[in-house]
């Protein structure tokens, strides 16, 4: 089974069908004689944990844009051309809630594929940090409304606040940092 992507070919516009290439079912033009690939798009996020704070917060950002408008996640977004992973995730640290971090500092904590609410399969790098590690004062930026501090058990009493996995990567980054 193809997953749900384009009926046509982008260069040609001939209806696509299937064809068996590399034992999987795939996408393919019968007029260019070329497979139309759909890869997954890399993302990057990063966990800001105040690890001195007992119980240990994490910095969520809550979501402008839909399809996740209204939610809270940790600072994510799109890997652009060029960049390295690590890149993105303070790039996207610094847009989302204005804290600056040395890209070099973040701490690799998981790598996952999920299929995003939009139909995109994404590949997403987690990293984490410890606050002392950041610089500034988180304020909503760019695609947030909001900014601030949680605890694993404030989050737990509001189970539709956090985009589920997020809920996965905060219990990890909390306990890789």
């Amino acid at each position: 089974m193809v997953a749900v992507g384009p009926s046509f070919c982008p260069a040609c516009g001939t209806p696509l069908e299937t064809r068996r290439v590399e034992e999987r079912d795939r996408a393919y033009c019968p007029s260019c004689a070329q497979v139309v690939w759909r890869n997954p798009v890399p993302t990057a996020a990063v966990a800001v944990v105040e690890d001195w704070a007992d119980p240990p917060r994490v910095l969520l950002v809550r979501r402008r844009q839909p399809p996740d408008a209204g939610q809270w996640s940790i600072p994510a977004g799109f890997v652009e051309y060029g960049e390295h992973p690590r890149g993105a995730a303070a790039r996207e640290l610094r847009e989302e809630t204005g804290l600056r971090v040395d890209a070099d500092a973040l701490a690799l904590v998981d790598v996952d594929d999920l299929v995003h609410p939009s139909d995109r399969h994404l590949v997403t790098i987690t990293y984490a940090v410890s606050r002392d590690r950041t610089t500034g004062d988180p304020v909503a930026g760019s695609d947030a409304a909001d900014a601030g501090f949680w605890t694993l058990d404030e989050l737990c009493e509001d189970e539709a606040a956090l985009r589920a996995f997020d809920r996965d990567r905060v219990r990890r980054a909390l306990d890789g940092v």
